[in-house]
């Protein structure tokens, strides 16, 4: 089966994300982050068209933030830390020299609703904790999944769910997996050392010890491999981060979401903005993505990269986190 330029390299950021590192681990490790985030990644000749959604400063907030006694690392300017990796998250798009995506865009709208002028700044993740702590950057936004480790160093916002998808071509008869049955006799494709792995293997000895065929797990280390394997029929399915699924079966048509699974499986974090731990940002922040939220811009965002499935109904300031591994 012959694929199309655009099938391919939307599928393949399927791929990646299937083999991201995503251990909910030490301070500097990341849920769903790809393996190999860079500081100065080249554009991405897959993205959709730029889109971004604004707002006019919030009096809450901006009340909030002059209360809090925050003085920015630059007068007049949110210093925040993105990354640069795929879509929809944050990647740098055809002509641009700055990521966009769902991480950049929740980074601006809380710049602008603070009446602060956004500052991005594209960072290496391994280098996001440190600068944050030492006050290089204000604050990140970057699908930093909140863990009880973190919340020792940093405080929270939350702002969207993390989660984990199962994707199957668009003319698969697969509809539903949710649970262990639904992968017995299946091809999963699924990285190595992943919480999603975790899952698999976990669901494979429910149905070993239920005496049922369990999932056949493929792992693959090259993209365009995985690509050819599901659109082939090699494989029946991927599991990997949700957001990058759901992207790349808007944007191709060639794939669906059949299941999500909590990016901690069995339990549930969230991904949130992070800054230095007591030093008032997290207040201000807070009340911002509140006002968000119900005024419909928090939506929007998500409505642009087709993950309403992540969206939250209220903003919480250091939720429950992934246990300490």
């Amino acid at each position: 089966m012959a694929l199309s330029k655009k099938q391919s390299i939307a599928i393949g950021v399927i791929a990646a994300a299937v083999v991201a590192v995503v251990g909910g681990g030490g301070v500097a490790l990341g849920i769903n982050r790809p393996a190999e985030a860079v500081a100065a990644p080249e554009p991405s000749a897959s993205a959709p068209a730029v889109e971004w959604v604004h707002t006019d400063p919030i009096p809450d907030a901006v009340a909030a933030l002059e209360a809090s006694g925050f003085a920015p690392i630059e007068p007049g300017k949110l210093t925040v830390a993105v990354g640069a990796f795929v879509p929809p998250l944050s990647y740098v798009p055809d002509g641009e020299t700055l990521p966009a995506g769902t991480e950049p865009n929740i980074g601006s709208l809380i710049a602008e609703s603070l009446g602060l002028e956004y500052n991005p700044v594209v960072v290496a993740w391994a280098d996001w904790p440190l600068g944050i702590q030492s006050g290089k950057y204000d604050l990140i936004t970057s699908n930093v999944t909140v863990t009880e480790e973190r919340k020792e160093l940093y405080d929270f916002a939350s702002y969207r769910q993390d989660l984990l998808g199962f994707a199957v071509r668009s003319d698969s008869a697969i509809e539903k997996i949710e649970k262990a049955d639904d992968i017995s006799g299946l091809k999963v494709v699924v990285g190595s050392g992943t919480n999603q792995e975790k899952v698999l293997l976990s669901w494979n000895a429910e149905l070993t010890a239920a005496g049922k065929a369990p999932a056949e797990l493929n792992y693959y280390d090259d993209n365009a491999a995985a690509t050819l394997a599901l659109q082939s029929g090699r494989v029946d399915a991927t599991f990997g981060p949700n957001a990058t699924a759901a992207w790349a079966a808007k944007e191709t048509g060639e794939t669906k979401i059949v299941g999500i699974v909590p990016g901690g499986w069995p339990l549930q974090a969230d991904i949130a903005a992070g800054t230095k731990k007591g030093n008032g940002l997290v207040e201000p922040v807070n009340v911002a993505l509140e006002e968000l939220i119900r005024n419909g811009k928090y939506a929007d965002v998500l409505k642009v990269w087709n993950l309403e499935s992540e969206g939250i109904e209220t903003s919480q300031i250091n939720p429950p986190g992934l246990p300490k591994s």
